[in-house]
């Protein structure tokens, strides 16, 4: 008996040095496993079992390191501060660590000297890969981040729903592409002096509408002001997407202090509960702490939530895109069968309410696609896009002249005539 408790207390003792040696900053962590997430469909739009060899030529996943930053005592008790809310009960209290996962412009890891304090004093875990800059190709950047971010789910309870993608200029776009496709593993992103677009799949624009909170940080002396202040920023919110743009005084094309990603977190960990609650009623719209489900897991439950939505008249459409989903993304599965079936059924009824909600929806992004652009297109611009304004100012014109077509958004009509013939006089001054 003694020898077996002595032989319990080792073990107890080993399990308590390996956290201890995991907790702190670590210059330098291997991945251990090629990632279970479903990278691929951040590249594409279908998660292929088999995509093109050419997309990973030479990558080893165990060979992917990555800089790394894990609370204190983080496996044994939750982290402070919670979401701010007046919601109380389960869904007001935090499901695991909060995450920002970095991606630099370059090759080496960025971000943590100016996110040190904000995440030693609020136990969030910190991590930026190796090798994932610009001169990466984009399938192999995709899969390094994705590498990065499974292995961090393996090893500790990481909280979706506070998990912030974030990156710096080339980084920051990379970031929202992989946000924007895959919501279900993140709260929000974090795009430092960039931006990026929604994908053109309805489903996946509801679910980052539904869930994602979008926080876009520019500086005043940042030559991609513009596209973030008055183009990304302001069409995103225009669509739904709570978005928050901070222009920091004094900053260049380069990465704010902490106390701008101290205010930028708070205000992403504010969404939290609402996500909570997104994710209790719509089980599919995240991926819990340590999940990591298959292709037909992933499936069947975008499937299921896809026909509880059909059964609300206000949530008919985004049911029927959500079906649509799933059978795009997943062709060769039979839940794709199921969904098309489903879908020929309500294509052959007489009665189509769901048809105007398309159209309202195309509207509302053709607008706010319309306004932005004007505004970039108008402003100022550095002398590394000058010669963009024209293709600029055309794709602007032409946009206008489809919602002054359309006719059927009064105050959009009213703008566009207004702005048509100050956008012709610029292009042809």
């Amino acid at each position: 008996m003694k020898f077996k408790l002595l032989i319990c207390c080792l073990l107890l003792t080993n399990v308590r040095t390996t956290q201890a040696e995991e907790a702190g900053y670590q210059p330098s962590v291997a991945v251990r496993d090629a990632t279970r997430l479903d990278w691929v469909f951040a590249v594409s739009n279908q998660s292929v079992t088999d995509p093109p060899a050419e997309w990973l030529e030479g990558y080893d996943s165990t060979k992917q390191r990555y800089e790394v930053f894990i609370p204190v005592a983080a496996k044994d008790k939750p982290t402070k501060p919670k979401p701010k809310s007046k919601a109380k009960g389960k869904d007001a209290e935090p499901e695991g660590l909060p995450l920002v996962l970095f991606i630099s412009a370059g090759d080496q890891p960025a971000g943590w000297s100016q996110l040190q304090t904000v995440c030693q004093q609020n136990g969030i875990v910190f991590a930026s890969p190796y090798g994932a800059g610009n001169n990466t190709s984009m399938p192999k950047r995709i899969r390094i981040v994705l590498d990065v971010l499974d292995d961090l789910r393996r090893k500790h309870r990481i909280d979706a729903d506070r998990t912030y993608l974030a990156g710096f200029s080339g980084g920051g776009r990379v970031a929202c592409g992989i946000t924007f496709a895959l919501p279900e593993l993140f709260g929000g992103v974090i795009s430092v002096c960039a931006g990026g677009d929604l994908r053109e799949e309805p489903w996946l624009r509801h679910r980052v509408i539904d869930r994602l909170s979008v926080a876009m940080i520019t500086g005043t002396g940042d030559f991609n002001r513009g596209e973030v202040e008055r183009f990304r920023g302001p069409m995103l919110t225009d669509t739904g997407v709570r978005t928050k743009v901070a222009v920091v005084e004094r900053l260049g094309h380069g990465i704010p202090d902490g106390k701008t990603f101290a205010e930028v977190i708070e205000w992403l960990d504010a969404g939290a509960v609402d996500r909570r609650k997104l994710a209790a009623k719509h089980p599919a719209s995240r991926i819990g702490p340590e999940a990591a489900p298959t292709r037909e897991e992933w499936a069947k439950s975008l499937l299921a939530e896809g026909q509880l939505r059909l059964k609300e008249p206000k949530t008919l459409y985004s049911g029927l895109m959500q079906l649509q989903g799933t059978m795009q993304r997943w062709p060769d599965l039979n839940v794709a069968d199921d969904a098309k079936r489903i879908l020929l059924d309500y294509e052959a009824r007489q009665e189509k309410p769901w048809e105007e909600d398309d159209i309202d929806e195309q509207r509302r992004f053709l607008i706010a696609r319309a306004r932005a652009l004007d505004a970039y297109a108008t402003g100022e611009l550095p002398p590394q896009y000058a010669n963009q304004r024209k293709e600029m100012l055309e794709a602007a014109i032409n946009l206008w002249m489809q919602v002054i077509q359309d006719g059927q958004d009064d105050k959009a009509v009213d703008d566009g005539q207004r702005r048509l013939p100050k956008l012709k006089a610029m292009l042809d001054p």
